[in-house]
């Protein structure tokens, strides 16, 4: 499951020349903005039907926050 998420998460960030992993602080990428954030809310509720606040997803530092906050409903 968490290569299928690293894969998901690849694609939301349109990454294809590097890999990503579980530890990686996702906001330190470069790709990382408004429209990547809003990208990742929906593939987190597209794909893992998982819904969260914004107060609770800026407390979500790295992909494994990301994991485990849309596999552990």
């Amino acid at each position: 499951m968490e290569n299928k998420f690293l894969t998901d998460l690849k694609e939301v960030f349109e990454i294809e020349d590097r890999e990503i992993f579980m530890d990686d602080q996702f906001r330190e990428y470069p790709e990382w903005g408004s429209l990547a954030y809003l990208s990742v809310i929906a593939m987190l509720d597209e794909i893992y039907d998982f819904q969260i606040e914004e107060a609770d997803f800026k407390k979500l530092r790295t992909v494994r926050d990301l994991y485990n906050a849309a596999t552990q409903q």
